[in-house]
């Protein structure tokens, strides 16, 4: 195992503890598969405004991420084939998330903005149980790397395309690195209806590369104010993490 590998394992072996702490076990499982991370750097006055908790910033820069990736197999961790068969009609769906990084009583952790998901019946389980922005839209993603293509199309109004040559590798991201900040997460917090909530979660660290994409973000214009301001920085593509943890929301003060 090389070095960078085994200091993201760290990372993820202390929040897996963080996350059976006073014994607590996942609510969900399931499986993140072909995930792109798009991120931006934005003026960090505009977004606090919009944002209920304390931005963690990155050398003083207020960053936002965009994230396109498949859900499969979206399961509860209890009942076993039971309860996997009564999930199927939310089991496998994709996602573009809207993310930014907080830092509520010091917890790192990330703060959902807006959610797009492309099945109607999943619209009825994240915003009650956990107060994720969700919202449908069409989505349609080639997220093909072994053929060293990528490209995808969310709501009409976002739209992206990029190329990784075949011999790729994915490797771990490097310790205290701007790729380990953006996406070795393992708290999240949500506002809804006025109620903040925060869960957990947990999985093998991220195998991902950076990755350069031509982009049509005029869709991000629906999340707020400090899309105004913003510069695309970067990108970084992973062929996914399974068997995540999910933890059950907690109510926060």
């Amino acid at each position: 195992m090389n070095a960078a590998v085994h200091q993201s394992l760290n990372a993820s072996q202390s929040a897996r503890r963080h996350f059976q702490a006073g014994g607590r076990k996942p609510l969900f499982l399931g499986n993140w598969e072909r995930a792109l991370f798009i991120h931006y750097e934005t003026d960090p006055n505009i977004l606090q405004k919009q944002i209920p908790f304390e931005l963690d910033l990155w050398q003083g820069m207020a960053l936002v991420g965009v994230v396109a990736f498949s859900m499969r197999r979206l399961r509860p961790s209890f009942g076993g084939r039971l309860t996997e068969r009564l999930f199927l009609p939310i089991a496998n769906h994709e996602f573009l998330n809207v993310r930014t990084y907080v830092r509520p009583g010091q917890q790192p952790g990330i703060y959902f903005m807006a959610e797009w998901v492309n099945n109607p019946l999943s619209l009825l389980l994240g915003p009650r149980v956990y107060g994720l922005p969700y919202r449908y839209g069409r989505i349609a993603y080639e997220h093909q790397h072994e053929q060293g293509r990528l490209s995808g199309r969310v709501a009409g109004s976002f739209a992206y395309a990029g190329k990784l040559p075949p011999e790729t590798e994915f490797r771990a991201c490097r310790r205290e690195s701007l790729d380990e900040f953006l996406l070795e997460r393992y708290s999240a917090f949500t506002h809804c209806r006025g109620i903040n909530r925060s869960f957990n979660i947990w999985h093998e660290p991220w195998a991902q590369t950076e990755i350069e994409l031509t982009v049509d973000d005029d869709l991000l214009r629906q999340t707020g104010s400090w899309f105004d301001n913003a510069r695309r920085i970067g990108a970084n593509y992973s062929p996914g993490v399974a068997d995540i943890w999910m933890g059950a929301p907690r109510r926060m003060n």
